[in-house]
């Protein structure tokens, strides 16, 4: 019985966060396509700069970090900005185009910790009513319906030999 109600609440726990999933994925996405639109900003104004002077960006970038200490490390950041730049508009593109679910299914894009943490941080509950925020939530009561019952027969197998 106590193995049966530890199993239920750790199922309905369970779905009741992956619920809110779709919704933390939404906020995710928001915040990332400003970091996108940000970063397209500094690249495209760099790029132009470059292009004034009749460059490309690699060779401007070369040009830059010739310039001495402050010219290397502005390259060099220039260079990681592009680079997140790059990552994350794949990431936003790709994110974009999948429904809630297949979104859940690639955690891995969702991979930036500042925007991941920023997004936890101001992140509001939402109700479950879509039918893929229903589906996750499903898939969560089951899910820890069985971790809680496996564990509980594990438990009660081990304590069933220990008095043996």
């Amino acid at each position: 019985m106590i193995a049966r109600t530890l199993a239920t609440l750790g199922g309905l726990g369970s779905g009741l966060g992956l619920s809110q999933f779709p919704a933390w994925a939404q906020a995710y996405l928001q915040r990332l396509g400003g970091h996108v639109d940000a970063l397209r900003r500094v690249v495209a104004e760099f790029d132009a700069d470059a292009a004034a002077l009749g460059m490309e960006r690699q060779a401007a970038l070369m040009e830059l970090a010739q310039g001495g200490q402050l010219g290397a490390a502005r390259a060099a950041t220039m260079r990681e900005t592009v680079a997140r730049y790059e990552t994350l508009s794949e990431d936003l593109a790709q994110l974009s185009s999948m429904e809630p679910v297949e979104r859940f299914l690639n955690l891995g894009r969702f991979a930036d910790a500042e925007i991941a943490d920023a997004t936890l941080r101001t992140f509001e509950p939402a109700m479950p009513l879509s039918a893929d925020a229903l589906a996750l939530a499903g898939g969560g009561l089951v899910l820890g319906w069985a971790v809680v019952r496996l564990l509980t027969l594990a438990s009660r197998s081990v304590v069933r030999r220990v008095l043996a």
